[in-house]
């Protein structure tokens, strides 16, 4: 839609235009949106049955709005989806600092203007993007970057005295006047701050250094916080905690497949990355579960959380570990790799919070023992789980009887001191043939996927050394120079082979 091609306040009266509140504004464009079946968040996923409904029921009521939840939870993103709902252009008393309604001027500058120039009066039209205002709390935010203050220079320049209106200064949210503003962490703003937000929400007036305006402000409000924060940094004060009136509680993604969902969809990746490395499923579904272990890992402060934000650095970062190898070995393509993860570990340490134990492990050691956990609890999902193994069933005749174990000629091929170094370096031919060199490792992937391109046997022969080291049933280390070397495990745990007289092997 066009820019309107009106320029004075008599034209937009002619013109029939009808001023409205932001909030029912945002109402009137939901009530459309919902109308027509369109998506009024889009790129949100996971909060399709919880939360959006929650939110649209906020609008309707016409609600200012708390997100509360932990980090990397979309909140700010879906405050931002929020001026998709306001007109795309509304009309402002042209010069005007708080974008002042021609029908209704709140600001000094403004009301002299339309007294003087009545239907004369220029305006200006301001795009909806424009209408968006947001502020961090800190603890250093003052009343004055919020909501103003006197300003001397101006009242020297044009000689008034400090009793004046005219040498006021607006802050951020008179400025955000006729629009949607964000106020993000707001545990963190100092409890005498949040006391002066207490009038603007409920009775619409404002004071500054004395004086007090009756600024009836048109804004929908909307706050973010994360629970950690009530106890550790600071609390939202109870008197302006009732004044917002609906409070949403938001969640992370609970399934794998909408964790994955949003992952692909903010990773920022080139395309020329994307023609050199090839992802395998088994790779995104990999990093989703890097993520779940570390959601419920007791290294882990989960009061703090495991933002969304981990996977997207993480497939970002197993990309280019990828990418880097093929430059090297200059390559036109490859496909990731599990020793590819090894460069997802500084993704992993910057987004996680760790408890005492945690500190105590290291932050290295937590994303590789996650990293190992993640890997166990995928094994599963592609090959036979080895624990089945470990016990004998019963024949017909109620005869013990022997379950063939598809792994034991890897597991015996390193219990006769074989070992198996794999470099992450190595080209893609290299790789392959040296995974070729472990008896029956081959065999075991064909048994199970007998359709697989050579590429993706490769990368499940490499899975499944990672999967039988994490079931310790072969050793592995990592190396000095990138890499991992795969061993046997001392003879008591390695035998595979059952004991008539027990249940364990």
């Amino acid at each position: 839609m066009q820019q309107p091609n009106i320029s004075t306040l008599g034209s937009l009266k002619k013109s029939g235009y009808i001023s409205k509140t932001v909030k029912e504004e945002v109402r009137t464009n939901l009530i459309g949106a919902l109308s027509d079946k369109r998506d009024v968040f889009e790129g949100i996923l996971g909060y399709e049955d919880t939360v959006i409904p929650d939110v649209e029921r906020a609008l309707l009521s016409r609600h200012n709005i708390l997100f509360l939840g932990l980090r990397g939870q979309a909140k700010t993103r879906m405050a931002r989806e929020m001026v998709n709902l306001l007109d795309e252009w509304i009309p402002v008393v042209a010069g005007s600092e708080i974008n002042d309604s021609p029908f209704t001027p709140i600001s000094y500058y403004a009301r002299k203007l339309v007294e003087e120039k009545g239907d004369d009066t220029p305006i200006e039209w301001l795009h909806r993007s424009e209408r968006y205002g947001e502020k961090l709390a800190t603890p250093d935010v003052s009343v004055a970057d919020l909501i103003g203050d006197i300003d001397p220079i101006k009242a020297a320049n044009m000689k008034l005295n400090f009793a004046d209106e005219q040498v006021l200064h607006y802050g951020i949210i008179p400025r955000s006047h006729r629009g949607v503003f964000v106020i993000n962490e707001l545990p963190d703003l100092q409890p005498r701050i949040q006391v002066s937000l207490f009038n603007i929400l409920q009775e619409g007036d404002i004071q500054i250094r004395g004086f007090k305006l009756r600024m009836p402000l048109d804004i929908l409000f909307v706050f973010t916080a994360n629970p950690e924060d009530y106890t550790n940094r600071g609390s939202i004060v109870t008197p302006l905690k009732d004044r917002i009136e609906s409070q949403i509680v938001t969640h992370y993604p609970k399934t794998v497949d909408v964790s994955r969902a949003i992952t692909e969809q903010e990773a920022d990746l080139t395309q020329e990355q994307s023609d050199k490395v090839v992802v395998p499923d088994i790779c995104r579904l990999l990093i989703e579960q890097i993520a779940m272990e570390a959601r419920k890992s007791e290294y882990v402060d989960q009061k703090s959380g495991v933002s969304a934000r981990l996977t997207i650095s993480a497939l970002e970062n197993l990309v280019s570990t990828a990418e880097r190898r093929v430059i090297i070995n200059k390559e036109e393509q490859t496909l990731a790799r599990i020793a590819d993860f090894s460069g997802v570990i500084p993704s992993i340490t910057g987004k996680i919070e760790l408890v005492y134990e945690g500190e105590q492990e290291g932050p290295a050691n937590v994303a590789y023992s996650l990293l190992g956990k993640a890997i166990r609890s995928l094994f599963t999902k592609y090959f036979p789980d080895p624990q089945t193994f470990k016990r004998r069933t019963k024949s017909q005749e109620g005869q013990p009887k022997k379950i063939q174990n598809p792994y034991q000629s890897i597991i015996d091929w390193f219990d006769k001191g074989n070992d198996l170094l794999l470099m992450n370096g190595l080209n893609d031919d290299d790789y392959k043939n040296t995974l070729y060199k472990v008896d029956g490792l081959y065999t075991a992937v064909k048994q199970y996927y007998p359709e697989e391109k050579t590429e993706d046997v490769a990368l499940l022969m490499e899975f499944l050394l990672h999967g039988l080291a994490e079931f310790s049933l072969i050793s592995k280390k990592g190396t000095e120079h990138g890499g991992y070397s795969f061993g046997d495990m001392l003879g008591s745990m390695m035998d595979m082979n059952f004991d008539e007289d027990s249940e364990e092997y």
